[in-house]
C-alpha cells in the first residue's frame, strides 16, 4: 500500500512511495507527529538522480526488517533536496560540524523532535557491515538509544551546535577598501591545482568548476579553460553518443562518471563551450543543445530537471556497451574506425566489464591509420553513430526527473542566450523564449516567485538562487532582443531581493525571504557549490542592472554584498569565484552600449558595427525606437534617424555616437 509520498509532486519523493517505511514529506504534520509521539526525526535528503540514494532506497528502505526498525523508533521524513535547498544546505553544513567532513547525498541526519537540531548525522549507510561502516538497523538502534538515555549530553551539544549555526556567515562586512588581491589569489590557486595532462584539478574525482572556467576567461587566462574543456569533451563524461554532460568524473581522465546528467551543468558548460569559438567546441554545443531539445525539454517551454545514472537498477547501463554488440551492429568499415576512435580496442574501461566511449584517438588519426581518406572516416563515423544511437534508444531509459525548477532554468535560459551571441545562432532564442514564457506565466504569481512549478500549480516560496538566476537570465536575454515585459520583471526581482532578502545590518542576502517557514538556521550562502552562488549572481547582476539604469539603489546593494563577502573571499578565494567576478565588475565597471535604432537597415549596420565588441568586456542592448518610456537614465538615450549609440563605462559615459563606424568602447 502507498505510503503519504504518493500525493507528492516530486519524482524523487514518489520513488519512495511503494517503501515499507512510514514517510512523511517536511510540514507541519510530520513535525507536530515528531513532538506528539517525543520520537527524533530521521531526516533523509537526496535527489532522484543520485546513485548512492537508490543504493540506500534498495539496501534498506524497500526491506521490510529494516523498515519496521525504523517504523518504530523514529518519525521519518524524506526530502528532495532540488525542491527544498534551504533544508539540504542547513543540514548538510550541521553534518559538516557534528562529523568534521563534508556531506553529500544520502544525507541521513537524527534531529530531535522539539527543536529539530540535528545530534547524528551521516550520509550512506549500507544494510550490511561494510566499507568499514556499521550496518544501518544498528545505527539506527544505536542512535535511539543515545536519545532515550542520554538525553542532556544531546541537548548540550545541541546549544553548542545552535550557536553555530547562528554564528556561520554572520561576521562583520569589510571596512578596508577592496582590492584585487583575493581575485589574484584565486588564479594563483586554480594554476597551482591544475592538472597539465588532462584539465581541470588535479587527481579525482574531477568536477567541471564552470565557475573558475568563467573567471579563468574574465581575466584573460584562456589556456587551462580550453585544455581542460577539450579534454572533457574527449571523455566519458561527455555522452559521446547523444550529447551532454554528465555530473563528474570518478577518475582524473574525466573517463568514467557517474551517468546522472543535470540540467544545471549543463546549462553552465554550454555557453563555455560556445565561447571557446574553436569549431570542435561548437559541435559540442550544438550536440548539448540537440539533447537539451530532444530529452530535457516539457511540452510547456520548461526544462527538465535530471535523468537518473541508473536504469533497471545498475549504473550507466543505457550508456555502455559490449564490444561484440557494436561490432554485430556497423559494418566492418564502419566498425574499424569506431574501435579505435571511441577505444573499443582497448580493455574495458567500466568495471572491467564494459567500454564507455570516449575519443581514444582522433579522427584524422584513425583516418591515417586505417588508410582512408578524412573525410571518408568522417562519414563512416557519422553512420556508425547513427546505428548505435538507435540500438541505444530501444534500451531501457534512465529515469526521468520532470520537475521544473526555476533556478536551473534560469541557468539553461542565460546559458542559451549567451550561447546565441557567441554561436551566431539566434535561433536559439527560441528556447530560451520559450522558458522565459513559462516562467512568467506559472513560477510569476502575484508579484512573488515560486521555486518550482508545472502548468496548473507552484510550489515552494522561491530562493535566492531563483530569483538572482533568474534576473541574470533576463540580463542576458535582453541583450538578444529588447523586451518591456522582461526589463520590468528584472526590475521587480531585483526589488524583491532587497525587500525580501536582503540582510540589511550585514549585508548579502539570506537564501530565504524574510517570511519564509522558521528553521534551526537563515544560510548566508558565500561559497559555489554544484550551482553558483546566488549572492555572487545576484550582485554581479545587480551592478549590471544599476549601471544600465542609473539605478543606485541596485549598485549599492551589491557593493554591500562584496563587503559583507569579503573575508570569505579572501580566506577561500577558489571557492568563492562567482563573488570574485562581481568583485571584479565592482573594481572594473562592465562597458554598456545602448544603441536605439529601428528593425531592418538601421539595425544591421550597428549590429555589424557590433561584432568586434567583445562580450566578455562589454553589455549590448539593442533598443527599438518604439519601445514606450523607458526607467532612469535609459529614458535620456532617445531614437534618431540612422540610429544612435550611448557607451558607458560605470558611470561615465561617452558623446552620443551617431555612425555605426565610429562606435568606440574608449
Amino acid at each position: 500500500m502507498p505510503n503519504r509520498l504518493a500525493a507528492e509532486t516530486s519524482p524523487y519523493l514518489r520513488q519512495h512511495a511503494e517503501n515499507p517505511v512510514d514517510w512523511w514529506a517536511w510540514g507541519e504534520p510530520a513535525l507536530t507527529a515528531a513532538r506528539e509521539h517525543n520520537k527524533p526525526i530521521l531526516l533523509s535528503i537526496g535527489y532522484s538522480a543520485c546513485h548512492w540514494c537508490h543504493v540506500m532506497a534498495h539496501e534498506s528502505f524497500e526491506d521490510a526488517t529494516t523498515a519496521a526498525v525504523m517504523n518504530d523508533l523514529y518519525i521519518n521524513i524524506k526530502v528532495d533536496r532540488e525542491e527544498r535547498p534551504d533544508l539540504d544546505k542547513i543540514y548538510q553544513l550541521a553534518h559538516q560540524a557534528l562529523t568534521q567532513r563534508g556531506g553529500g547525498w544520502p544525507l541521513t541526519v537524527f534531529l530531535t523532535p522539539d527543536d529539530h537540531l540535528p545530534f547524528y548525522a551521516g550520509t550512506y549507510f549500507p544494510k550490511e557491515p561494510r566499507y568499514g561502516m556499521p550496518p544501518f538497523v544498528h545505527v539506527l538502534q544505536q542512535v535511539r538509544a543515545f536519545w532515550d538515555q542520554r538525553r542532556s549530553e544531546v541537548r548540550s551539544q545541541n546549544a553548542a551546535l545552535a550557536e553555530f549555526l547562528a554564528a556561520h556567515g554572520s561576521g562583520a562586512p569589510a571596512i578596508e577598501t577592496m582590492t584585487d588581491a583575493p581575485i589574484r589569489a584565486a588564479l594563483a590557486q586554480s594554476e597551482r591545482s591544475f592538472d597539465p595532462i588532462h584539465g581541470g584539478h588535479a587527481g579525482a574525482p574531477k568536477f567541471p568548476h564552470c565557475t573558475e572556467m568563467e573567471l579563468l576567461l574574465d581575466m584573460n587566462s584562456p589556456g587551462m579553460v580550453e585544455l581542460t574543456l577539450r579534454r572533457m569533451a574527449d571523455g566519458g563524461i561527455h555522452d559521446q553518443l547523444g550529447g551532454g554532460f554528465c555530473r563528474y568524473s570518478v577518475d582524473e581522465r574525466w573517463e568514467i562518471p557517474h551517468f546522472e546528467k543535470m540540467l544545471y551543468d549543463n546549462a553552465q558548460l554550454l555557453p563555455l563551450y560556445a565561447r571557446c569559438a574553436a569549431e570542435s567546441d561548437a559541435l559540442v554545443a550544438h550536440e548539448l543543445i540537440a539533447w537539451l531539445l530532444r530529452e530535457m525539454t516539457a511540452s510547456s517551454g520548461g526544462f527538465y530537471s535530471a535523468l537518473d545514472a541508473d536504469s533497471e537498477h545498475e549504473e550507466g547501463k543505457f550508456y555502455v556497451w559490449q564490444r561484440d554488440e557494436v561490432h554485430s551492429l556497423l559494418t566492418a568499415e564502419e566498425f574499424v574506425v569506431v574501435e579505435l576512435h571511441y577505444g573499443f580496442d582497448r580493455p574495458p574501461n567500466f568495471e572491467h566489464t564494459a567500454w564507455n566511449p570516449i575519443i581514444a584517438i582522433p579522427l584524422d588519426a584513425v583516418a591515417a591509420s586505417v588508410g582512408i581518406a578524412l573525410d571518408q572516416a568522417i562519414a563512416r563515423l557519422a553512420q556508425a553513430r547513427k546505428k548505435l544511437f538507435a540500438a541505444r534508444s530501444v534500451r531501457v531509459r534512465p529515469g526521468l526527473d520532470d520537475k521544473i525548477l526555476t533556478s536551473w532554468n534560469a541557468l539553461m535560459i542565460a546559458g542559451l542566450a549567451r550561447a546565441s551571441r557567441w554561436l551566431d545562432a539566434s535561433a536559439l532564442m527560441g528556447l530560451a523564449e520559450n522558458a522565459l514564457g513559462f516562467l512568467y506565466n506559472a513560477a510569476w504569481r502575484d508579484g512573488r516567485l515560486y521555486a518550482s512549478a508545472s502548468a496548473d500549480t507552484a510550489k515552494f516560496p522561491a530562493y535566492l538562487d531563483d530569483y538572482a538566476f533568474l534576473l541574470d537570465a533576463l540580463i542576458e536575454s535582453l541583450q538578444c532582443r529588447w523586451s518591456e515585459r522582461d526589463l520590468a520583471w528584472a526590475i521587480a526581482l531585483a526589488d524583491a531581493l532587497l525587500e525580501r532578502f536582503e540582510d540589511r545590518d550585514r549585508g548579502g542576502f539570506f537564501f530565504t525571504t524574510h517570511d519564509h517557514e522558521t528553521l534551526i538556521q537563515r544560510p548566508k550562502p558565500w561559497a559555489d557549490e554544484a550551482v553558483p552562488s546566488g549572492n555572487g549572481i545576484a550582485a554581479r547582476a545587480l551592478l549590471r542592472l544599476g549601471h544600465l539604469l542609473g539605478e543606485t539603489r541596485y549598485l549599492d546593494a551589491a557593493e554591500r554584498t562584496l563587503r559583507a563577502a569579503y573575508s570569505t573571499i579572501q580566506q577561500m578565494p577558489l571557492g568563492c569565484t562567482s563573488l570574485l567576478r562581481a568583485l571584479n565588475d565592482f573594481l572594473h565597471p562592465r562597458t554598456h552600449v545602448v544603441i536605439r535604432a529601428a528593425d531592418g537597415t538601421e539595425a544591421a549596420s550597428w549590429k555589424d558595427a557590433l561584432r568586434d565588441v567583445a562580450e566578455d568586456v562589454a553589455d549590448v542592448y539593442l533598443i527599438p525606437p518604439d519601445v514606450g518610456v523607458l526607467p532612469g537614465i535609459l529614458a535620456a538615450q532617445t531614437h534618431r534617424a540612422g540610429g544612435i549609440a550611448f557607451v558607458c563605462r560605470g558611470t561615465n559615459c561617452l558623446p552620443p555616437i551617431g555612425e555605426p563606424d565610429k562606435l568606440t568602447l574608449s
